[in-house]
């Protein structure tokens, strides 16, 4: 069903033990899809309109499964306050909390390092039933792909992180020297709305040299990939009005300017006429890409044949380096409910992200200055529910990365490519700032065709098991590892 494992070259380990632990991950290959069919099926959808019961269901059996591992000293489920509210001596000042999220560790010996493994149990929602080839929350296997909603992001990850620690105690022993502290957060698809407070709370469990985030992708079916560079994010809603009341459109059409007129009049300035982004203020990060065309762009992303690409400059310096600004939403009448008549107000979303190197909250400065520039007849502007992440840039110098690569090397039969990714990881920043010692790569189990987030998302399993042998080679040699070299 899937292909079998590359050969490995010898490295810094000994090829015994390298073809010992890729033995184990081959042998434990079905349990840990069976696993992982499992945590598909349970709908732990993070956004406050779904019901959360289902994310503790899923915190409970990723409990479960890291509890079985029997190398963890502390396994814990964990929720801390979005933010605090009063002294909370009453119901009304108690803070809100976040969704649970799973902890564990064990402390390392002998002078090794400690890594921090992190994934997200939680899924985006699933969308319309009938978008799917299969029920989004039936885990189907078709080919060497197997679909369903957080297959790949992000329940692939966490058992990247189950898998290897399996293949590593199974030839190792679980008297490991190596530390492994373990977050396995439960809102990364809402926001991590408690992830600073949460890491606060739990920085004893969480402290670590190195911290791997598994939540990325790789080049393609057969390269691997370390990302080295994220795009930030600014999000917000912005409402346009320009009447007190509706108003007939044949009375008044053509004299009175409606707030659709309005809204998108100013909208269009966003951009220039080839789609590049069009507000100053927004920077460019001038990273260097590898070669990748517009055929493969068009394979990846499904456009439509006759649809060009915007922006200038190569294809993947537009996604990795340059900001991109999408209207995401439009609260207005739909075609059904549309009377004629002059829409009084209309409320846009507008997500942006921005290039690694700019601060987030100067990068929302820099486009609501221009919105307010430019709006046109006078119409008023107000914005509301304002989301910011910041871009992250891997410093990829340390030995945590050379670890890495060269793990990768062995398992996939290839060296890694160094990737950017346009889509953000806002917490990545949090992290940096709560642990500003630790090395920080950012992995995955993803491949160009996963459609994470969209319908009939899918893991390859053929990547799925390279990836989840170099995380369990890359732990072996930390295993080997002095923390202080």
């Amino acid at each position: 069903m899937t292909e079998p494992l590359p050969t490995a070259s010898a490295s810094d380990e000994t090829t015994a033990r390298i073809d010992a632990i890729r033995g184990a991950v081959e042998a434990g290959f079905p349990s840990t899809i069976a696993d992982l069919t499992r945590l598909v099926k349970i709908p732990s959808v993070s956004w406050p309109a779904f019901d959360h019961a289902h994310v503790q269901a899923s915190a409970d059996a990723v409990a479960e499964l890291v509890r079985g591992l029997g190398v963890f000293e502390v396994v814990d489920i964990r929720r801390a306050p979005v933010a605090a509210f009063g002294d909370g001596d009453s119901a009304t000042d108690a803070p809100e909390l976040g969704l649970p999220a799973v902890v564990a560790r064990r402390a390392a010996r002998n002078g090794r390092p400690t890594v921090l493994l992190y994934a997200h149990h939680d899924v985006q929602p699933p969308g319309r039933d009938e978008d799917w080839d299969s029920a989004p929350f039936e885990p189907t296997l078709r080919g060497d792909r197997l679909y369903g909603r957080g297959a790949a992001d992000d329940k692939a990850g966490v058992m990247a992180h189950v898998g290897a620690i399996r293949a590593l105690t199974e030839v190792l022993g679980a008297d490991l020297d190596l530390g492994i502290a373990l977050f396995i957060e439960g809102e990364e698809e809402y926001a991590s709305r408690s992830f600073a407070n949460f890491l606060h709370e739990n920085r004893d469990l969480l402290e670590a040299d190195a911290i791997i985030v598994a939540d990325s992708g790789n080049w393609d079916l057969e390269t691997p990939a370390i990302t080295v560079a994220l795009r930030g994010a600014v999000a917000f809603n912005m409402r346009v009005d320009t009447l007190a009341h509706a108003s007939h459109s044949g009375m008044f059409g053509g004299a009175v300017p409606d707030a659709m007129l309005a809204a998108i009049r100013l909208l269009d300035t966003l951009w220039d006429a080839d789609g590049t982004v069009a507000v100053a203020g927004l920077t460019s990060a001038g990273l260097e890409t590898p070669a990748y065309d517009e055929a493969q762009l068009r394979s990846e992303t499904g456009l439509l044949d006759g649809v060009t690409p915007i922006g200038r400059g190569s294809i993947l310096s537009r996604i990795w380096s340059e900001p991109a600004i999408t209207v995401t939403g439009i609260d207005a009448p739909d075609v059904a409910n549309a009377s004629n008549t002059l829409v009084p107000g209309v409320r846009v979303r507008v997500s942006a992200r921005i290039a690694p190197g700019q601060d987030a909250g100067e990068a929302f400065a820099a486009i609501r200055a221009h919105l307010e520039h430019n709006v046109p007849f006078g119409a008023r502007l107000a914005f509301e529910d304002v989301d910011t992440g910041q871009p992250f840039l891997v410093d990829t110098s340390g030995w945590a990365v050379a670890e890495t690569r060269a793990a990768m090397t062995d398992a996939w039969g290839k060296a890694p490519v160094e990737i950017g990714v346009g889509g953000s990881i806002p917490f990545i920043a949090e992290l940096v700032d709560e642990f500003p010692e630790a090395q920080i790569l950012v992995t995955g189990v993803e491949d160009p065709d996963s459609r994470a987030h969209s319908p009939n998302e899918s893991l390859h399993l053929g990547v799925f098991k390279r990836a989840l042998l170099a995380e369990a080679l890359f732990l072996a040699r930390l295993d080997g590892r002095d923390s202080t070299s």
